[in-house]
């Protein structure tokens, strides 16, 4: 009975917390109508906070659907142009889309290998991502092999630090990104499962009379 309770509670407040940004959309309409005191005072009314909802939902598809065609994607093209070229906005601005273009799975830039280093101190293990190899400039002032590691923060991963660690002292793991990424966000509530290489090493070989027997690569 409690997790449906909790669970209905959730709702209603996202319901609530999206409806005051939602409900500017219903702005042109006498506030008599959608409030619920006849002077226009009070909270709006439910049915006219589902409808501005439902409003924003269409405007996203619609948008969502002009930016696949081409004139969507000039205008787009135009509107990042424009936010680039405001001062400080183009600060946060560029980093928020460095940072969106780093959690896409098709950039470039995405994240590669999920691994263990030694952080903040020794002995205390943190997960963190391979981001790419160390630039010339530090391998030529450091003459060590460094990788570059984020090590996001939790739960909102989009923030975190930056290592230069040496190879050595990178431990590579078997996980996926986007498991490595859902283990950050859920504080390490979902773990994903993990197969000993023993098993990841079987392979199958003909046995007596032709029967497949597992046998283990060494």
């Amino acid at each position: 009975m409690l997790p449906a309770i909790i669970s209905v509670a959730v709702v209603i407040w996202l319901f609530n917390g999206v409806a005051n940004i939602t409900d500017t959309l219903l702005i042109w309409l006498p506030k008599r109508w959608t409030h619920s005191n006849v002077d226009g005072s009070g909270e709006m009314l439910f049915y006219w906070k589902l409808v501005a909802l439902v409003m924003a939902l269409i405007i996203v598809c619609l948008v969502g659907l002009l930016a696949r065609n081409y004139f969507g994607k000039k205008l787009i093209e135009w509107v990042d142009g424009a936010l680039l070229k405001v001062p400080l906005l183009n600060k946060i601005y560029g980093a928020m889309k460095q940072v969106n273009e780093a959690f896409s799975s098709g950039s470039k830039t995405s994240f590669r290998t999920v691994v263990l280093v030694e952080f903040p101190r020794a002995g205390t293990y943190s997960l963190g991502f391979i981001t790419s190899e160390q630039p010339k400039e530090i391998r030529a002032r450091t003459n060590e092999n460094l990788i570059c590691v984020f090590v996001p923060a939790t739960p909102n991963p989009t923030s975190g630090f930056l290592l230069m660690v040496p190879e050595d002292q990178v431990r590579k793991l078997q996980m996926s990104v986007a498991d490595g990424i859902k283990y950050i966000v859920s504080l390490g509530s979902i773990a994903p499962e993990h197969v000993p290489d023993v098993v990841r090493q079987l392979a199958p070989v003909a046995g007596p009379a032709g029967v497949l027997v597992p046998s283990v690569r060494q």
